[in-house]
């Protein structure tokens, strides 16, 4: 991965069709949008970022507590990625319940209407990155779609920019089947929490991290990075309790 100078902070960036030389097909033809990164980065978010914008990066693995921005920086990364062409879709996948391995089959609705409680965390952010109506719009025109686990299965991810999140309460059976979807020129993020899994012994999430955090895994463009406590930007109330607590 190549060197880049660390900048702690992320101007607003304005993405304009002034020059009308985006095709009819792109999801900002004939607009405007604003990606907005309120937050402060510090270096090791700043690295991570890097990471996930570097075209030779197929896959990267985060480990971290809440609000370490482990999601926010994956999906303003997708987001920048799916703009300048880089990629077609973000394809957001986690736990349908926070035990693993539920069917959707007892809660009312169609399965996209199912599993719209647990996209929140996308959607939410997506929001905040951009605006209400172009978060909408890119649900509606597929360019960011979210997927129960449970539907990966005989899937394959082409030019998209997978994200998956709260992997540590997904098995190391559904992380596998997740994986193992990967096809041509697409980029995986896998964001977890070792110390916070609601599954227990059955999470797979550490085991797979674990495995692929290994030099002969950077050699074929695939990172792991720890957040720890200083990483943590939601709130300095958040960080003080986890400090408490010891985790």
């Amino acid at each position: 991965m190549s060197k880049k100078t660390v900048s702690t902070r992320r101007e607003e960036i304005t993405f304009a069709n002034e020059d009308n030389d985006f095709d009819n097909n792109h999801w900002l033809y004939g607009a405007e949008t604003k990606l907005k990164n309120p937050f402060y980065f510090n270096a090791k978010h700043q690295l991570f970022y890097d990471c996930l914008k570097e075209a030779t990066t197929k896959m990267a693995f985060v480990d971290g507590r809440a609000g370490t921005m482990k999601t926010y920086i994956a999906v303003y990364a997708a987001l920048e990625m799916i703009y300048d062409g880089s990629f077609d879709k973000l394809i957001y996948i986690r736990s349908v319940a926070e035990s693993a391995q539920k069917s959707l089959g007892s809660l009312p609705g169609e399965v996209d209407d199912k599993f719209l409680p647990y996209a929140m965390p996308l959607l939410e952010k997506v929001q905040e990155i951009t605006n209400n109506s172009t978060s909408n719009m890119l649900r509606q025109r597929g360019i960011i779609e979210a997927i129960p686990v449970n539907f990966v299965r005989g899937l394959t991810f082409n030019k998209s920019v997978v994200i998956v999140d709260e992997a540590q309460n997904l098995t190391k059976s559904e992380l596998t089947t997740i994986l193992t979807r990967f096809g041509r020129h697409s980029k995986y993020i896998i964001a977890g929490d070792c110390q916070q899994a609601d599954i227990g012994n059955k999470s797979g999430f550490k085991a797979i991290f674990d495995k692929f955090n290994k030099d002969e895994s950077v050699e074929r463009g695939i990172y792991s990075f720890k957040f720890h406590n200083s990483e943590i930007m939601r709130s300095k109330i958040l960080k003080f309790i986890c400090s408490t607590l010891g985790t």
